[in-house]
């Protein structure tokens, strides 16, 4: 079943919205709970956004395809998946939910709709950890459409809770959930200032991946001498 750009781009900002508010409305519970413990702080956040995004890719897939995320947009682009004239419809209606999401949490715990985020993320150590976040959520959504399409939601979830642990930055691998984040200052933020060397990373960790992986998973053909 085919559904048309106003109901795919809908659903782009749906999810979206759904992504971004987890975040954020996830982050500022875990703080207030947490009792001054990063560790179990960032546990909470990363489980909340790893099971939401099991369940916004359940929901959306059949739909929009279940982006999300303007990285992973540019990806299918580059691939051939997504029409030229409809990358940038969905990348708007992306960070528009995004930003969306970060003010509803904001609503919901009584917070000031609108903030400019305070938290410093920069670095050489960061950028290289949302190139690497990036560049693994693009390759386990192509290797997973390549051999195993019913397996995105949960892989993509998991992938994405893993990387809270293992890269530097905590794994935005998203520049919606970017921007979204330099709207809040709570636990998620990130200050705009540092926005855009993290949107440059990610939206080259896509790229990147997208020509190795085009590389990898093409058939080769072996050649025989007698």
């Amino acid at each position: 079943m085919t559904f048309d750009l106003t109901r795919r781009l809908c659903a782009e900002a749906l999810g979206t919205f759904f992504l971004v508010m987890a975040v954020v409305g996830s982050g500022i519970m875990a703080a207030k709970l947490a009792g001054g413990n990063e560790a179990l702080a960032l546990l909470c956040n990363m489980v909340s956004v790893g099971a939401v995004l099991f369940v916004i890719i359940t929901i959306f897939i059949s739909i929009s395809g279940a982006h999300f995320n303007p990285a992973v947009s540019l990806a299918m682009l580059l691939r051939g998946a997504l029409p030229a004239g409809e990358a940038l419809p969905y990348v708007i209606v992306q960070i528009l939910g995004g930003c969306l999401g970060a003010i509803v949490a904001h609503v919901m715990f009584g917070l000031e709709p609108v903030q400019l985020a305070q938290t410093a993320r920069t670095g050489g150590g960061q950028w290289l950890g949302e190139f690497i976040a990036t560049f693994g959520l693009v390759a386990t959504i192509i290797g997973c459409v390549r051999f195993n399409p019913a397996a995105i939601p949960t892989a993509v979830g998991l992938y994405i809770s893993s990387a809270y642990w293992f890269t530097s930055s905590t794994s935005f691998a998203n520049p919606a959930v970017t921007i979204g984040r330099a709207i809040t200052d709570t636990y998620a933020g990130i200050a705009p200032a540092h926005v855009p060397a993290f949107l440059a990373a990610q939206l080259l960790g896509a790229a990147v991946a997208v020509i190795v992986f085009g590389w990898l998973l093409k058939p080769g053909s072996d050649t025989q001498e007698n």
